[in-house]
């Protein structure tokens, strides 16, 4: 429902402010730069599809997988999926077009699932942290729980709330007018390059959008944080080095995104855009928005011994298919 409506709205929108089309300027280089982007790029969204459609896979087809643990994670993974492709099949597009052009409409939408998931994604970081706390901190309060009836709920509410929270913003933000030449200089279409587009300063529009989004990162990882806090607490009060390693261990893989994802998040909304030229805007929205979910199925697989036994399932079928 808030997809149609913000559809409607977008294309009323292009109507008021005659504008069609938008340039988005992508990475310098010649033809034969381009193309290398094309082949790397292309090659990295590749295994991101591939690798993350195996954890999909895997917690799917394995019973022994179907845990609230790793049906987050394979939540977690097909969120990474529609991730990257809210940005780098258009990327991949623009890096073989002369023109280089993205109409209005689809700008807009783009704006929107990709804030949208990008939210989304940092929920689900918030519950995989909460679901390592009750693991840990009260494993025998664990199973009654953290059931699966209150895992797809969770799970539901991420996906809901990470696609409401930037419904208004997005619809106010398209109906600025825009003045020419209506060239962006980005991969994509995002909050700061098509604020810069305006033809008149709006303040109200702008605050709302990164106070939104200071609170939604800042909040989310202070909960990450004190739920780490929290485990590890516990965690030092473990007698054996074996049990302390193994919890170490269930909790590394996640820390590691967080750490990677809103590293990039925090550089790039929380801290002052006035020091973030266009290059610097690229390579930070870059690292979030394609190299975390490149990785996401690298550092969980690698550091999981059930996932890469899972994981290996999945492949041996997958040839025995192919053959």
């Amino acid at each position: 429902m808030t997809f149609w409506f913000l559809s409607l709205e977008l294309m009323n929108s292009s109507v008021i402010n005659t504008v069609t089309k938008f340039i988005l300027l992508g990475f310098p280089g010649g033809q034969e730069m381009q193309i290398f982007y094309f082949s790397l790029f292309f090659g990295v969204y590749v295994f991101t599809i591939i690798g993350n459609g195996i954890i999909v896979c895997a917690v799917k087809w394995d019973q022994q997988l179907h845990t609230p643990m790793y049906i987050l994670l394979g939540n977690f993974a097909f969120l990474e999926i529609w991730y990257i492709t809210s940005t780098v099949p258009s990327m991949l597009a623009n890096f073989l077009s002369e023109t280089k052009t993205i109409s209005f409409v689809g700008c807009f939408l783009q704006l929107y699932f990709f804030t949208s998931l990008g939210t989304t994604e940092t929920y689900f970081l918030c519950i995989m942290a909460y679901d390592r706390y009750l693991a840990i901190c009260r494993p025998l309060h664990y199973p009654t729980i953290m059931t699966l009836q209150l895992c797809y709920i969770l799970m539901s509410l991420c996906w809901v709330f990470g696609f409401l929270s930037y419904s208004v913003s997005t619809v106010q933000l398209s109906q600025l007018s825009f003045c020419g030449p209506y060239i962006i200089d980005h991969f994509l279409c995002d909050m700061d390059p098509l604020m810069a587009l305006s033809c008149a300063p709006a303040p109200i529009t702008e605050i709302i959008f990164y106070v939104l989004s200071s609170l939604i990162i800042i909040l989310t990882l202070l909960y990450i944080l004190g739920s780490y806090t929290l485990l590890l607490r516990v965690v030092l009060k473990v007698p054996s080095a074996a049990g302390r390693q193994k919890a170490f261990s269930t909790c590394g893989s996640h820390l590691t995104v967080v750490c990677f994802f809103f590293g990039a998040l925090l550089a790039m909304y929380v801290s002052p855009m006035s020091d973030n030229v266009a290059d610097i805007q690229k390579i930070i929205t870059l690292f979030y928005s394609v190299v975390t979910p490149f990785l996401n199925p690298l550092i969980y697989s690698l550091r999981n011994k059930e996932m890469k036994a899972a994981s290996r399932k999945i492949l041996r079928m997958t040839l025995k298919c192919s053959s």
